[in-house]
């Protein structure tokens, strides 16, 4: 049977003085159940201003002046407790009272009273130490029910969200932490006692709140469970501190080290361009003897056609035959001053220092253009070229400037190992479906780098 199933237990008293309105006030007024499923129906006394019949009185309850009017049937009084310290009326009640109703002596019902206010004032004592002991400590402490209602707060939680007492306790956790009437774990908020509940043990987070003054706070949350006999939760208590300052600290410095890293991540690229700079005006340094050649034999060329041209100019015997072998010799000019232009213009882009860029690069094209710059010299070095260029190459994310400088780095590298008598450089392109890349495969007839130089 549950509890509103109970049948409750109508009261008579018998004495209406002090002891019976302080009775009536504790069990009545304060709500304080004297016996489980109990009620206070009735109040006997032959004084009609006594205290306790004049409380009565006002709470509507049946006052009469002599106790045996409890026997009526209408009354129903089920339990009479003689609050009058005569004998004689105990006596008199335990002989004349219906057998169906009970009775409580005087001295009985003092000594069971006197026990219940002693260990009420007991239980009192001890939570004033313990509210006591609660509010000394700077941790926030709430103690939470299942149904989310805040029961006990102690004294730092509530100077710190800036609610009063009466403001926090009956209310719920979510009313009180995040100003809304729906329970938590809705959207990017997750609730740890739901946490709780899924795992049995006790979580620890790190959340947001809203302050009384609508301020966002970052607060580390431990939540205890407080387990029952049968396996149930009773209480959930939950400490926890403000770590805004702190939270706000680590984000200034993190910021601070992003600013660092950034600052330092460009010097980095400042001075890798000017070392690919600096590595570039080295290889034009190898380069600047076989160019000025590869310049000059065109140049030789063009002035001997010119020559040519000023004396059949000067011998007056200028006519269609000449006319023609002029149109032939300006082809040849022009032939050789595009070629110079050509080399001209690819040193000068290969010179050029510019910012890391980062793109799509051809390597069939990077290879033909650094095999150009180099002919030349490879042609000085008697070093004979093969080419293999896959030509459905994929274009490769990377900066062109230093694709083209490893390639000169590795022709140039090739060249040297070979300048004595020779040999074969031999490149290759591949792109392999099985690892999805692009591989660039160098190799020349050299003499090779010497196991000292290897280490």
């Amino acid at each position: 049977m549950s509890e509103k199933e109970m049948p409750t237990t109508r009261i008579g008293i018998v004495g209406g003085g002090g002891f019976c309105r302080e009775f009536i006030e504790k069990t009545m007024i304060y709500g304080r159940n004297f016996v489980n499923g109990a009620r206070i129906v009735a109040v006997a006394d032959p004084d009609p201003k006594a205290p306790g019949i004049v409380l009565a009185r006002e709470m509507g309850l049946i006052t009469v002046s002599d106790y045996h009017e409890f026997y009526r049937p209408e009354h129903r009084i089920d339990l009479i407790i003689d609050l009058v310290p005569e004998e004689a009326v105990f006596s008199d009640i335990l002989a004349t009272k219906p057998i169906n109703i009970r009775l409580l002596s005087n001295r009985v019902f003092r000594l069971l009273w006197n026990t219940v206010t002693w260990q009420e004032k007991e239980l009192r004592d001890r939570t004033k130490e313990l509210m006591t002991i609660l509010d000394g400590i700077q941790d926030f402490i709430v103690v939470i029910t299942p149904e989310r209602k805040i029961v006990e707060a102690n004294r730092a939680f509530l100077d710190h969200m800036g609610y009063s007492r009466d403001e926090v306790i009956g209310r719920t956790c979510h009313e009180i932490f995040q100003n809304t009437s729906e329970p938590c774990a809705q959207g990017d908020i997750v609730c740890p006692l739901n946490e709780v509940i899924r795992n049995r043990r006790p979580d620890q987070q790190v959340l947001t709140r809203v302050g009384h003054n609508g301020e966002l706070r970052y607060i580390e949350v431990t939540l205890f469970p407080i387990w029952e006999s049968d396996g149930k939760i009773s209480r959930f208590v939950e400490i926890s501190r403000d770590i805004t300052d702190r939270k706000r600290e680590e984000e200034e410095i993190t910021q601070r080290l992003e600013q660092m890293v950034e600052e330092r991540t460009r010097q980095l690229e400042e001075t890798h361009e000017k070392l690919l700079h600096q590595d570039k005006m080295a290889s034009l340094g190898k380069l600047s003897a076989s160019v000025v050649h590869e310049i000059n034999n065109p140049i030789a060329g063009m002035l001997n056609l010119l020559v040519l041209i000023q004396r059949i100019i000067d011998e007056g015997s200028v006519g269609e035959k000449e006319i023609g072998q002029f149109r032939e010799y300006v082809h040849l000019m022009e032939t050789e001053t595009r070629r110079i232009s050509r080399i001209v213009s690819n040193l000068l882009a290969f010179s050029r220092q510019s910012k890391l860029t980062v793109g799509e690069v051809n390597l069939n094209r990077i290879i033909e253009k650094t095999l150009f710059l180099n002919a030349n010299l490879l042609k000085i070095n008697r070093i004979k070229v093969t080419t293999n260029l896959d030509q459905n190459l994929p274009d490769v994310l990377g900066s062109e400037d230093q694709f083209q400088q490893i390639m000169m780095n590795l022709i140039s590298n090739a060249a040297e190992a070979m300048e004595t008598s020779g040999g074969i450089l031999n490149i290759a392109t591949v792109h392999s479906l099985r690892h999805n890349s692009v591989v660039v495969c160098i190799q020349d007839s050299g003499v090779g780098i010497s196991r000292e130089n290897q280490k």
